[in-house]
């Protein structure tokens, strides 16, 4: 693979991708970065982990940085379906993006809005949107689309499964007719290809491997065992085989919080993220995760998308999901980049259609493992330690309370907030 010098972009970018310990693209950053940089539009699928955000981020960095914006509105927007997603794109947009003079404004629901409607007052370069918050911001007339030069829609396939079909027709709608659409997305599905009729204008198509197909660097396994025995062979995997970081996928909030409970009688540190949990709170959940000191987190669908955590090793579907796409990308959050990755699946006899669902969508069969002799956990000799790691969290949310209060201006301006980073050393850019 060529190194990223080839790909036509400028010397401030290309610094920042090395000093981020990259050098070589992924095979859809080969591909969509020339073509994004000549102007085209753009449908664009690859497997989840194979660095689609740095594909868009890159050359929509290059673009923006060859003219200077007149007046506040700002001149490129990313929506994605999520808060978390969001997040991880102004990430990687800040991280490219700090040897320019750019402005970044992120916006999603859950938080405030008077900060939002702040950094955008002072004036903004992109904006990184979840559709319902920047309707919210339209209605107010707090924001000018006027200006929109590129459009990114993230993670198309995933807003049309939360139903955001309609708020992107609105904000659509809303954009100026001349302009630069990119569509990207995990799994390229008919619909996505209904919706890119409507938007791109003769785009190049981009797709390094087969739709809903699944990395090959991820080894997969079923257990089938009982639903009532699946708590206690979770617990077994993780103590008897010393996982160090654990992802565990549920269908409900509910479960969530009740498995992330049952884990921790069993002295597994572990904490919960889902729709329910506020901001803060799944922020410290993530960070917790990151840093060591949360060993198991349990999430939703609403995890399943935007996590971008750095040589994950290992992903559970404590239980299958009811859309078979939805495990393509759980399992995506492991051996991303290049990196090798193990997700289990835990399948109770009522799950049976979903799991052949599962592998009529990714053409393979899942090998089956024998269910080992399950080990008890050892007692919790101290009552008070779910209270602790509770604490644990919330001092993890004030934290990043306390440091976001004086990092607010810096981070509108762009630059800033990296307390999110993982380990980046052995990853390829925007693997996410």
């Amino acid at each position: 693979m060529l190194p990223f010098e080839t790909l036509g972009l400028r010397s401030e970018i290309v610094r920042a991708v090395t000093e981020r310990g990259y050098s070589t693209p992924t095979p859809v950053q080969a591909r969509a970065i020339p073509e994004i940089l000549s102007g085209r539009d753009m449908l664009a699928g690859a497997q989840t982990g194979t660095g689609k955000t740095a594909g868009f981020t890159l050359p929509l960095l290059q673009r923006l940085a060859a003219t200077v914006r007149q007046g506040k509105a700002p001149r490129a927007l990313v929506l994605t379906p999520t808060r978390e997603l969001a997040l991880q794109v102004a990430e990687s947009i800040r991280d490219y993006g700090r040897y320019l003079s750019l402005r970044n404004t992120v916006i999603f629901g859950g938080v405030s809005i008077n900060p939002q409607i702040d950094s955008l007052s002072r004036g903004t370069d992109i904006i990184i949107a979840t559709p319902g918050r920047l309707l919210d911001h339209c209605q107010q007339r707090t924001v000018d689309l006027s200006q929109i030069e590129i459009l990114v829609l993230d993670e198309v396939d995933r807003m049309l499964d939360m139903g955001f079909i309609n708020d992107i027709r609105k904000v659509i709608r809303l954009l100026p007719v001349k302009r630069q659409n990119l569509m990207f997305s995990a799994t390229y599905s008919d619909d996505i290809r209904k919706l890119a009729h409507g938007v791109l204008k003769s785009p190049v198509e981009v797709e390094v491997a087969p739709r809903n197909t699944t990395i090959e660097s991820v080894a997969q396994s079923v257990y089938l065992v009982p639903k009532e025995t699946k708590r206690a062979l979770l617990s077994h995997l993780i103590r008897t085989n010393d996982w160090p970081q654990v992802l565990v996928f549920t269908r409900t909030k509910h479960g969530a919080n009740r498995l992330t409970k049952q884990l921790q009688d069993d002295s597994i540190t572990a904490a919960a993220i889902h729709g329910n949990k506020s901001q803060s709170a799944r922020v410290a959940a993530l960070t917790g995760f990151k840093s060591g000191q949360v060993r198991a987190l349990v999430a939703t669908e609403v995890a399943a998308r935007g996590l971008d955590i750095k040589e994950l090793p290992y992903v559970v579907n404590f239980e299958l999901p009811n859309v078979p796409e939805d495990y393509v990308h759980r399992i995506g959050r492991t051996g991303r980049a290049g990196a090798t990755g193990e997700a289990i699946s835990l399948v109770a006899s009522d799950e049976s259609g979903l799991l052949k669902d599962i592998e009529r969508l990714i053409r393979k069969s899942i090998r089956r493992d024998a269910l080992p002799e399950i080990s008890s956990p050892p007692k919790n000799s101290s009552p008070s330690t779910d209270v602790d790691q509770s604490q644990l969290v919330r001092q993890h949310a004030n934290q990043r309370d306390q440091a976001r209060r004086p990092s607010s201006q810096k981070n509108a301006s762009g630059h800033g907030d990296r307390r999110l980073q993982g380990n980046r050393r052995f990853a390829r850019p925007g693997s996410r």
